[in-house]
């Protein structure tokens, strides 16, 4: 039988780190060291590379947008070895005609026996193309 506070504590961490990813870094003891991380534009493995990719978000957030936010709605176990989070990304591009970029996804995460995520997979509900697409797109209010 799993351990219920352990899975808990999973969802508290992703709960407390992923709304202020764009901000401050992400708390790694809940991952494996050989963490396999895939979205649409990226796949590779080991925690290194994961450190990474959330430093280059975090880079690319404060280089490119006014505003940038992770919009968390929901953290959930669907399994004894699986926690899904609903989310939204949406922000003020760094261009004089202020654009908006703004998508919806889900990340998957298996765990280990242990209780470990071995495996963090990320889904959009838009092609990287089409959100690159929004980059050029002149804001049409001043909401995001």
């Amino acid at each position: 039988m799993r351990d219920e506070l352990r899975d808990n504590r999973i969802i508290q961490t992703l709960e407390q780190d992923l709304p202020t990813l764009f901000e401050k870094d992400i708390c790694y003891d809940i991952y494996t060291q050989d963490i396999f991380f895939k979205d649409p534009v990226n796949t590779f493995k080991g925690k290194f590379n994961y450190r990474i990719i959330f430093w280059t978000l975090r880079f690319h957030g404060r280089l490119f947008f006014t505003q940038l936010f992770f919009d968390l709605h929901k953290v959930f176990q669907i399994d004894e070895l699986t926690i899904l989070a609903e989310w939204t990304v949406r922000g003020t591009l760094r261009v004089p005609w202020k654009g908006h970029v703004f998508f919806n996804g889900t990340s998957t995460y298996r765990l280990t026996p242990e209780g470990l995520i071995y495996s963090h997979l990320d889904q959009w509900d838009r092609s990287p193309q089409t959100i690159l697409k929004q980059f050029f797109q002149k804001a049409e209010s001043s909401e995001i």
